[in-house]
């Protein structure tokens, strides 16, 4: 049976689900830079705007060659071991949490501009509480809201330029000339270092294009990307040069860090127009804080799916969504908020340490990907020269974040931390049941030594005692030993169309390495044309004796591989396609990775 596709996003609607958090980055983040940079904020804009460009050709690889959902994770899970794809799954969302805290943030400080009673720490705890309750309710982003959002941002950016060009040419330059003749603290080069540091938050949401690829029409992906560039490079820049145009560089450090371009609204075009950018502030932001509920839930229940996270987080309600990923994700959003009590400094910090910790591990993600999947078919691919320059940029960037607020360090790893330490318990917990198992066996053998000796002794009172004690440990052993057989229960299965011995000893090393599986089904489909490899069968029951703590089964079936007889199997064995793997395909693949449901590439 032939599965009815669903529509794909367009261009617009594609640009404008990313583009409302990345293009929402021009309310803080001149702001942001022209606090470290001073008079050298634009360059340092251009700077991050030249890095950004280096990304596009490295995502645009990734993603052409594997377009399927969850940007790094996705990249590195199909590189490398589940556990290296995990840190960046980690490191994702906390960038997803940073941005709903301050998009929050920034929104209600723009709404407290125009409503100085406005609490903007509980209002903030209110908005994340709203959008959790709406994706709880169902409600993601509909694409026609996001264009009309995403449209109605770039009119109101567009005005509030026009208005300023205005505004400058009517009033003259001296403010312009006052700024950019103030000399800089600590000289051209810690402004530069410490700005382009602070300036890389403007680039913030360019990763979550790659986050819904699936979704997207065939060649829309790389336009995103160029959108996206073209917007940031033209908004970030050139906001930052009229805001110096129009406010003393002392005001905007002390007075306007939170709600600047509504001030330069008001300066240029008067209360109307302050009006239209912080009402404009309000929605596009609050659609970056919806972007980050839907993405981190989207990301979280992939994650479980492939066993990385506890499994009661796929429980799902009426609606059919996963009520406990959105309201843990808003319970630590709002600890975030409280810890660094709103400040836009300190949550810049965390929001940037995490996105660009996910940019450093998307560019390791493509030198894997030429290493290890070099054959692998993708439509355009990025120099080596591009990658370690891009790297190397957001190398210099991360290390300046960590020097500029070295105390907000530690909330970044607060939170990193104990995220990494539960994927890592639920991606070795057998191997930790299985040291329990030990430890209880040795219990058991102690306490059946010493019921032996009370009987032996006639001593009746101790021997019921550690009769007693030994039911007890007994339960507990099979409890334990329950456990693990529940966990390793879940089969894995691999689509072979070869008899390379050492190709399959390798799929046979990376389950036994990152897969808590003692079943294997190797299937291989056959016709005509394509007969079963005459050696499989005889190479499997080797396998079978090398790797005797698993079952590997041999499934010799009829007909072609394909889609549709992926889907059939998953429905048929209870296996989720995420727990089925190809090798690598070098272009003799029918058809598409990204129509194959999320089989995982693993040799």
């Amino acid at each position: 049976m032939t599965h009815p596709k669903p529509t794909k996003l367009g261009q617009l609607a594609s640009t404008a689900i990313c583009g409302n958090d990345i293009t929402s980055s021009c309310l803080y983040v001149s702001a942001l830079a022209i606090g470290y940079a001073g008079r050298w904020a634009p360059v340092c804009l251009l700077l991050v705007a030249a890095t950004l460009y280096l990304f596009r050709s490295i995502y645009a690889e990734v993603v052409g060659a594997l377009p399927l959902n969850g940007g790094a994770y996705n990249a590195l899970l199909n590189t490398t071991s589940k556990y290296r794809a995990s840190i960046a799954a980690c490191l994702t969302i906390l960038s997803y949490m940073a941005t709903a805290v301050i998009s929050s943030n920034e929104a209600m400080h723009y709404l407290h501009s125009l409503w100085d009673g406005l609490p903007v720490i509980p209002a903030t705890i209110g908005l994340l509480f709203l959008f959790a309750m709406l994706t709880i309710m169902g409600i993601t982003e509909s694409a026609f809201v996001a264009i009309a959002i995403f449209l109605f941002h770039l009119g109101s950016m567009l005005v509030l330029m026009i208005f300023g060009v205005l505004t400058i040419a009517t009033v003259g330059t001296d403010v312009l000339w006052e700024n950019l003749s103030l000399p800089t603290t600590g000289g051209f080069r810690m402004a530069i270092f410490f700005g382009f540091a602070a300036a890389m938050l403007g680039i913030s949401g360019f990763e979550s294009s790659a986050n819904f690829v699936e979704e997207q029409a065939e060649g829309v992906f790389p336009k995103t990307l160029r959108n996206m560039w073209i917007a940031v490079t033209l908004l970030n820049p050139g906001m930052a040069i009229l805001a110096l145009a129009l406010v003393p560089i002392a005001a905007i450090q002390e007075d306007f860090q939170t709600d600047l371009l509504s001030h330069m609204g008001g300066l240029a075009a008067g209360d109307w127009l302050r009006w239209v950018v912080s009402v404009d502030a309000v929605l596009v932001l609050s659609g970056a804080t919806l972007t980050s509920n839907v993405g981190v839930t989207g990301l979280v229940k992939r994650m479980t799916l492939d066993r990385c996270l506890p499994q009661f987080l796929l429980k799902e309600n009426r609606r059919g969504t996963p009520h406990r990923i959105i309201l843990l994700f808003f319970a630590l959003s709002v600890s975030v908020l409280l810890i660094t009590r709103g400040d836009l400094e300190s949550l810049a910090a965390v929001y940037t340490l995490s996105f660009l910790s996910v940019m450093a591990l998307f560019a390791i993600g493509n030198l894997l990907l030429k290493i290890k999947r070099r054959h692998l078919p993708r439509p355009s691919k990025a120099s080596w020269g591009t990658v370690l320059l891009a790297l190397l940029a957001v190398g210099i960037a991360i290390w300046g974040n960590a020097r500029l607020n070295q105390q907000y360090l530690m909330v970044f790893l607060e939170y990193l931390v104990p995220t990494v330490l539960v994927v890592t318990v639920m991606l070795t917990r057998v191997q930790i049941l299985q040291l329990i198992v030990f430890f209880v066996d040795e219990i058991r053998r102690r306490v059946r030594r010493e019921k032996r000796d009370a009987i032996e002794n006639d001593d009746r009172t101790s021997a019921a005692w550690w009769a007693g004690a030994a039911r007890r440990i007994n339960r507990v052993d099979d409890s334990l030993h329950g456990i693990v057989d529940k966990v390793r229960d879940q089969p894995i299965v691999y689509f072979t169309r070869g008899d390379h011995v050492a190709n399959l000893n390798r799929v046979m090393l990376y389950i036994e390495q990152n897969e808590h599986t003692n079943r294997v089904k190797l299937v291989s489909f056959y016709n005509d044309e394509n007969p079963i490899p005459p050696k499989l069968a005889e190479h499997i029951r080797y396998l079978d004796e090398v790797y005797p703590e698993i079952d590997m089964e041999f499934v010799a079936l009829p007909g072609e591989f394909s889609p549709d007889a992926i889907h059939r199997l998953s429905e048929q064995w209870k296996i989720p396609t995420n727990l089925m793997f190809i090798g690598s395909p070098s272009g003799h693949l029918k058809h598409r990775l990204e129509d194959l449901g999320g089989v995982r590439l693993i040799i």
